[in-house]
């Protein structure tokens, strides 16, 4: 039986993270010729490319091929109230109710609970189908699906950092492994 694999990678960094804002559905920030360069032969044409329906995550697919299909399991956390706030902004405690209760949506978007349910319910369809997905996505993904690959509790969520352009490597042949890979 052939595994899946499925290559995680953040979108590139938005000017709102740069200005420590909840994320909108704006661009990135990045030198885009000197990336395509760096990235467009990393994977196999064979692979399936995509990525969240935001501009963000759509405009980093660019930089891996020009055939990416969007995927709602792959779009952002909403947000609710909170997109474009400025963190430092926010009432402290309704952001340490979100930090500390994972069924918390003081914004009135999406609880953490429910972006982890989500990428889980999109990841058990991944196991039926073998072969290379190269997603990009959202740090809040990326993090639910580590949760989910590794089965570790809701409570890790916030000790896994995503940078942007980074890349997760999962693979499934009957049970989803980490997988730790150099670039040399």
């Amino acid at each position: 039986m052939q595994a899946t694999r499925l290559t995680l990678i953040c979108h590139a960094v938005t000017p709102l993270q740069k200005r420590g804002r909840f994320c909108a559905d704006e661009a990135v920030v990045m030198d885009w010729q000197g990336a395509a360069l760096s990235l467009a032969a990393r994977y196999k044409p064979s692979r399936r490319l995509l990525c969240g329906p935001e501009a963000r995550t759509r405009q980093t697919a660019g930089l891996f091929g020009s055939d990416a299909l969007l995927e709602e399991a792959l779009r952002d956390g909403d947000f609710g109230q909170w997109k474009g706030q400025d963190i430092s902004q926010l009432a402290i405690d309704e952001l340490n109710a979100w930090l500390a209760d994972s069924a918390s949506a003081p914004h009135g978007g999406e609880s953490v609970d429910q972006v982890c349910a989500r990428v889980a319910q999109w990841m058990q369809a991944l196991e039926a189908h073998p072969g290379h997905i190269v997603a990009v996505t959202h740090p809040l993904v990326i993090r639910a699906a580590m949760l989910y690959a590794l089965q570790l509790p809701v409570a890790m969520f916030y000790r896994i950092d995503v940078e942007p352009l980074s890349s997760t490597e999962l693979r499934f042949n009957t049970v989803w492994r980490l997988r730790l890979e150099t670039h040399a």
